[in-house]
């Protein structure tokens, strides 16, 4: 193997390890997204895991994050809620749960 064969399998391998690490990121944003939508609409729990559960499966409807945004949306929007708020919240839970991948808990 080359010196040049070695480099790209090493950048091959970061690569993957970076797309990892960022899905486990959106994953747990998620949840955590789920968690913070479950407390706003009274729900504790086994309700609120399972609430948090049904916004980390809506990731999976379509690319991105407006299936996410879009589900959190609709069932907070009684509560007086904007999209503008819970963009927010998921970009300050983004930030939470890479530290919290990085820490390893």
């Amino acid at each position: 193997m080359t010196t040049f064969d070695k480099r790209e399998e090493g950048f091959e391998k970061k690569f993957a390890h970076d797309e990892e690490l960022q899905f486990k990121a959106m994953a747990r944003r998620n949840k955590l997204l789920g968690l913070w939508a479950a407390g706003i609409l009274g729900k504790t729990g086994p309700d609120a895991d399972a609430y948090a559960k049904e916004v980390v499966v809506a990731d999976f409807e379509e690319a991105g994050d407006n299936d996410v945004l879009n589900k959190v949306a609709k069932d907070l929007a009684a509560k007086g809620i904007t999209e503008q708020q819970i963009r927010a919240q998921m970009n300050e839970l983004l930030a939470t749960a890479v530290a919290q991948i990085q820490a390893g808990t």
